[in-house]
């Protein structure tokens, strides 16, 4: 099977479902890449708590904080439009549990695994609010991802009605997965714990749905309404290793799409891992 194979037969694929997709994949062994609308703007959803847990380690290695400091737990925000405040609705948070700690210590490391993990609005918010949603941005543009815009927190309605979101495209979120999977981003043992964080990912129903239970997916998921991403990295047992992005925008059935999407993680798995003739 060839690329262009390869290529026509996601295209396809995504064809049926209705919306807008794209698709980056790197083959970090080979250098072989597969690019599908991979500078196409997609609003970030939680793919954007990647890019902060980066952050986070950045600042940590500077030294302005370590990840076992803790802080107390609120639910208060500011809103980036005109500094007003806001609070997050636990219901409309994919982990509730943390609700539960409200003006209790929380380690900054707990935070992050649970807005990696399980996607935490709340840990998203905190920690953010710790480092700076334009320290983020700034941290991308220097890793060369040069369109992924963190301007703020989740559920800030304000910023959401003036149009001012999360983007990202297929390709910046490649270009950050595969400096963490060569051990690039800050240094080795930071690439190392955060893909050891995204491992731990509770969200499998794209990327790693239909591969077989020996392959490692480090990935982060992303879901509002109309719109489903995935992005990460996949290690085979063999030790090869690539970079995987779907995002997908202005879908109609999302159960389809979603299907649709680990249907094409399939077809890179099986096209990575299948020998080719030399």
């Amino acid at each position: 099977m060839t690329l262009n194979k390869l290529k026509d037969q996601i295209n396809s694929k995504l064809a049926e479902q209705p919306g807008n997709f794209a698709v980056a994949f790197k083959d970090l062994s080979t250098g072989d890449s597969l690019l599908i609308n991979e500078q196409e703007f997609f609003h970030a959803a939680s793919t954007m708590k990647t890019p902060i847990m980066i952050e986070v380690y950045k600042q940590a290695a500077a030294g302005r904080f370590s990840l076992n400091d803790s802080v107390v737990l609120k639910n208060e925000f500011k809103s980036i439009v005109d500094s007003s405040l806001f609070s997050l609705n636990a219901k409309d948070d994919s982990d509730t549990s943390l609700y539960q700690h409200l003006g209790e210590q929380i380690s900054l490391y707990n935070l992050v695994y649970d807005m990696i993990i399980r996607s935490s609005n709340l840990a998203t918010n905190m920690v953010i609010e710790m480092v700076n949603a334009r320290n983020v941005t700034q941290t991308m543009r220097q890793l060369g991802a040069n369109k992924i815009q963190i301007l703020r927190g989740v559920e800030d309605s304000k910023a959401f009605d003036k149009g001012l979101n999360n983007v990202t495209t297929a390709n910046d979120l490649m270009v950050i997965y595969e400096k963490m999977a060569k051990g690039e981003l800050i240094d080795s043992a930071s690439s190392q714990a955060m893909i050891k964080i995204l491992l731990n990912q509770e969200f499998n129903e794209i990327i790693p749905a239909r591969l077989p239970k020996d392959v490692k997916v480090a990935h982060k998921t992303g879901n509002i309404t109309h719109v489903l991403h995935d992005s990460g990295i996949v290690f085979l047992p063999n030790g090869k290793k690539y970079v995987l992005v779907i995002l997908s925008k202005n879908l109609q059935n999302e159960a389809n799409a979603k299907k649709a999407m680990a249907e094409v993680s399939e077809m890179i798995y099986k096209y990575v891992s299948t020998p080719r003739e030399s």
